[in-house]
């Protein structure tokens, strides 16, 4: 019976992480590719040491597993938000189907700050518009 769940959670983790490498690959812009990344990846290898911990039934062996387990929910999501955050302030260009932008004239690139409204100085505001040149037809 056991085996069974191992092969389960070990199979569901491995496509989750193959999932995440074909959204790596299909996704069209960076923030879309950071965020399938982050959610199938992190999943996938949760999966994985949760099979693995089943599988040894050793106290070691699981205490390690769930320690692995729980630095990686709690630093992928961080990393990749501040990954994310890093792009959106470098001036990497938003998806062109991108519906929404909720930073746009929020964060001065002069100064770094970043303001819950938006500012009333444009000129020192990131921009992310898309310029006729940027689009390609």
């Amino acid at each position: 019976m056991s085996s069974v769940i191992i092969v389960i959670l070990v199979t569901l983790g491995t496509l989750f992480v193959l999932l995440s490498a074909i959204g790596l690959v299909r996704m069209p812009d960076t923030y879309m590719r950071i965020s399938v990344n982050t959610k199938a990846a992190t999943l996938g290898v949760g999966l994985i040491l949760v099979g693995t911990a089943v599988f040894f039934n050793d106290l070691s062996t699981t205490s390690r597993a769930l320690v692995i387990i729980l630095f990686v929910f709690l630093t992928a999501p961080v990393s990749a938000h501040l990954i994310g955050r890093a792009s959106y302030f470098m001036g990497v260009k938003l998806w062109k189907g991108s519906v929404m932008d909720d930073l746009r004239g929020k964060y001065q690139k002069n100064s770094h700050v970043l303001k819950s409204e938006i500012d009333d100085t444009p000129r020192n505001n990131v921009d992310h518009s898309r310029s006729e040149d940027d689009i390609v037809k």
